[in-house]
């Protein structure tokens, strides 16, 4: 039975790639800096690719390589290479495919650290990178120039879970011979699938939702098997590979990704709808609420809504900090797509170095606040972001 013809849930429990001696039923870890050989023609024929095989897990793993194939199973991806982190991977997929003199078409509202890749270490290699307005995607073509490579975007948004139409972003890329990179972060392979609508390449934090539980750091990056071999060829040599360790633990989170991202988005949809209701809240962004300014397109990309809420709270800055300083079950961090639920005002936090109108170019208004949507029973979520909120 082909891996491909099986139902996604199937894939993430049942894909193993080798079992020992020993048949155990859950994977064994590999441990292992480096692998042998059985004689000399065995180790030149290796590390002249003519077979694959595991020569040092710097360049490959069976845990980072089943974790690996998990993912392209679950996004419909040629290849993949997993990383030490999701910026190791956004970092890594940049630097390989671009040269000095080359230029980003970028969304404005990107990860923080992303946009310091682009702002301050990028141009020290003559890349430069422009912005289009999330909300203006018909502005995009208004930006490529000839020296144009790359056209990214995430989708949802961080942290104002606005929606980019992935196919739109397809069809630009393709008719300016873009590459077309998405971080999927936010959706999970579970929830959206952007190589469907044109992505060459899926970027994902697997510390977020695909661990879900708070317990490891990792990346992945999957697409063309072009541009992932480049990929591959730049990580062996420069070293961020994932530990053996957190793809096994990445790769038994993923069989249980369905059902945990069903519970996080019936919970978080419940969220919304009470926010959406409470005199304190100006306004509340969930990309499966009908009050979203992009509720067809994430209708039309995506199963789901996610776990990611952001709402407008009255009153500001202050109010934001009072908010948090009222939390009492939510926790406060900084991270996302835990089993608990999590809490972050952006303007007094994550985002307070920026200027008012800078964090208005990427959405973050002083009263913004992001909710993390656990697992934990809805109703007590609710209970004290209403307690939190009077």
């Amino acid at each position: 039975m082909s891996n491909q013809n099986l139902g996604l849930e199937t894939q993430a429990i049942r894909m193993q790639l080798e079992r020992t001696q020993y048949l155990e039923h859950s994977v064994p870890l590999y441990l292992t800096s480096s692998f042998i050989f059985e004689d000399a023609e065995d180790m030149r024929a290796s590390f002249a690719e003519e077979k694959e095989r595991n020569i040092y897990s710097r360049f490959s793993n069976p845990n980072t390589s089943e974790f690996v194939e998990k993912i392209c199973l679950m996004e419909g991806a040629e290849d993949g290479y997993a990383f030490a982190t999701g910026m190791a991977a956004v970092y890594s997929t940049f630097a390989v495919l671009l040269n000095s003199g080359d230029h980003i078409v970028s969304a404005s509202s990107v990860f923080g650290s992303t946009h310091t890749l682009f702002t301050k270490y990028f141009p020290k290699w003559n890349i430069t990178t422009s912005y289009f307005d999330v909300n203006k995607p018909e502005m995009i073509e208004n930006f490529i120039q000839p020296n144009t490579k790359i056209l990214y975007a995430e989708s949802p948004t961080n942290p104002a879970v606005d929606i980019l139409d992935l196919e739109l972003l397809g069809k630009i890329a393709k008719k300016h011979n873009l590459i077309l990179i998405i971080d999927n972060c936010f959706a999970t392979p579970y929830i959206q699938n952007p190589i469907q609508f044109g992505a060459d390449l899926v970027i994902h934090s697997a510390t977020k939702l695909i661990d879900g539980q708070g317990r490891v750091l990792g990346g992945v990056t999957v697409g063309r098997y072009d541009l992932i071999r480049e990929i591959y060829l730049f990580s062996r040599n420069t070293g961020p590979a994932l530990s053996p360790f957190n793809a096994w633990v990445l790769s038994k989170s993923l069989e249980t990704l369905p059902v945990r991202i069903e519970r996080h988005c019936e919970n978080a949809l419940k969220v919304a709808e009470f926010l959406e209701n409470h005199p304190s809240v100006a306004s509340v962004k969930y990309p499966f609420l009908k009050s979203h300014p992009q509720y067809e397109v994430a209708k039309k990309q995506m199963k789901l809504g996610g776990n990611i809420v952001a709402f407008e709270i009255k009153g500001g800055i202050e109010s934001g900090r009072k908010f948090l300083d009222k939390i009492k079950l939510c926790s406060l961090s900084a991270n996302l797509g835990d089993t608990r639920s999590i809490v972050t005002h952006p303007a007094s936090t994550t985002h307070s170095k920026l200027t008012e109108q800078e964090r208005l170019t990427v959405s973050i208004t002083d009263g913004l606040v992001r909710v993390s949507v656990g697992l934990e029973t809805v109703q007590d979520v609710i209970n004290d972001l209403k307690q939190a909120l009077e």
